[in-house]
Formats: C-alpha cells, structure tokens, sequence
C-alpha cells in the first residue's frame, strides 16, 4: 500500500483501485494536531461511522466497501473504501448555536450570512436546522466559513443546493434518532465525494465525537456552555492552558486523556445501544 494523505486524524493509503482509510488516536483542536494520542479514538470513531452508515443506507448511499478486508495492523479502526472525488468544501449543519458559529451571530447577527433572529444565546435551539459550510484548510491553517453563495460560486448552484439538502437531511435523521437516546445533536460535518457516476456519495467518518457536538438533553440549558460528550472537553481544556492555538501546542494530562476515552465510549454506548468491548 501506499501512503496517499496523512490528515488530522486519518491516514489514506491507496491499495490498487481501491483506499484503506485509517482512524488514528490522534487528536485535534482548533485545527492543530495536539501530541498526545486518545487511546482506542481510532477504533471508537471507526466503529461509531460504521454504526451510522448502516443507519443511513437508505438515505445515502457511503463509501465503505468492506470494514474487515484490511491489514491486520489496522483491524477495527480502518475501512477499505471506494476512491471518490471530494467535494472540496466541509458540509457542515446547526441545529444549535454555538462554537464559532456563535461567535459570528453575536458580532453580525448571522452564521455564514444567514440571518437568525435576535436575541438567541449560547446553545439556543435555532428555528430550523441551517447549512454552514466552511473552507477545507490543510493541516495546521484554520477553516473558513462561506455562504452558500460562495459554494456555489466554487461549484455551480445545483450542486451546491444539493449538498445543503443531503447535509440537513443526515443531521435531521441524526438528531432524531439520537433524541431518542437521549442526546441532542447540535451540529455535524460530514464529507461527500462523487463516485465514477457522478452521483454523490458520502465518506470519512459521519456522526462522530469528533465531527460533532454531542449534548445530554437532560442537562441541555440555553445561555451557557452545555456539557458534552464530544471533544467539546478538549476544546475548553486547551482555552485554560493559556495556549495561543498555533504550534507547538500542548501535552494532554494523563486525567485529560482519560476523561475524554470515558465520553467518546459514553457516546458510542448510549446511540448504539451496545457495550465498548476496549
């Protein structure tokens, strides 16, 4: 195999026609890889897509080809896959307000140029789930968010529109599902690519601690932070070391480290229904 992209969290080698898309333990903030590895991430992430694209396999269609034919080294955190062609543009939906979309709605009282209505705080419920998409920077640079119009400037308006639709649909069939474990889903991100049909597919990971915010619904309260089951609690760790969000960052404590491997596996057991096995 060859090694084709090493990224924040994932490495893609290439093996013939086909890709092997490995999770690893990394783990990043504010888009720079932190130097200390989560134990067992990889496999918690892997694990968790893998649960959601079956969930979703009448919604849309996934790249996964087979999640066992890969090299035993990668076993449980690694998914042999179809090349696609990624759209390069991160789909991102809110159902909730926060994070750095937050940010945006209290300076212009929008969130990648659409208008909300005043007065909403941090973690309100927004009147309808909203498309935000954002740039795909490289390792190390920070995303950027766009308009829809700038998505379809860079695409055409027919795709971008049908990336906003596919995008708001798996967050509604997320949310819904996960409300009834319990969790509100108040944003996700996902990755979609055109197969060699030109039918677009989705890819990555989807659903994830990593590419969403997970809330208890009993402790969800508007107007402060919400607790989480997400890498919500690295976020606020590294905004107490004093870091400056560029590199070199910081080590994670050893009690860090082990209370986010605690809610990633929380996460995974209370929207599957089934028990980690690490």
């Amino acid at each position: 195999m060859k090694l084709l992209h090493s990224g924040k969290v994932r490495d893609v080698y290439a093996d013939g026609d086909e890709l092997i898309l490995v999770a690893s333990d990394r783990v990043s903030v504010y888009d720079i890889v932190l130097p200390t590895p989560v134990p067992d991430k990889g496999r918690l992430l892997t694990a968790l897509s893998l649960w959601w694209f079956d969930q979703l396999a009448d919604a849309m269609p996934n790249h996964v080809i087979s999640a066992t034919d890969v090299p035993e080294e990668f076993a449980g955190r690694a998914v042999r896959c179809r090349r696609l062609d990624m759209v390069p543009v991160e789909c991102v939906a809110r159902g909730y307000l926060t994070g750095s979309g937050l940010k945006e709605y209290q300076r212009d009282g929008t969130v990648s140029g659409l208008e909300l209505p005043p007065g909403l705080e941090d973690g309100s419920r927004l009147p309808e789930p909203i498309f935000t998409p954002s740039t795909k920077a490289p390792v190390g640079q920070h995303d950027e968010p766009m308009t829809f119009g700038e998505v379809a400037a860079k695409l055409d308006h027919p795709t971008a529109q049908r990336l906003r639709d596919i995008t708001l649909d798996i967050y509604r069939r997320g949310r819904d599902l996960a409300a009834q474990r319990g969790i509100i889903v108040a944003d996700t991100k996902i990755e979609l690519g055109f197969d060699t049909d030109g039918e677009l597919v989705l890819a990555d990971e989807v659903l994830t601690m990593d590419s969403s915010r997970f809330w208890p619904a009993d402790g969800w309260q508007p107007g402060r932070p919400q607790p989480s089951f997400d890498k919500q609690y690295l976020r606020d760790w590294a905004a107490t070391t004093g870091w400056d969000k560029t590199s070199p960052p910081p080590e994670i404590p050893d009690e860090v480290v082990a209370a986010t491997r605690a809610k990633y596996i929380e996460a995974y057991e209370r929207i599957t229904g089934l028990t980690w096995d690490g």
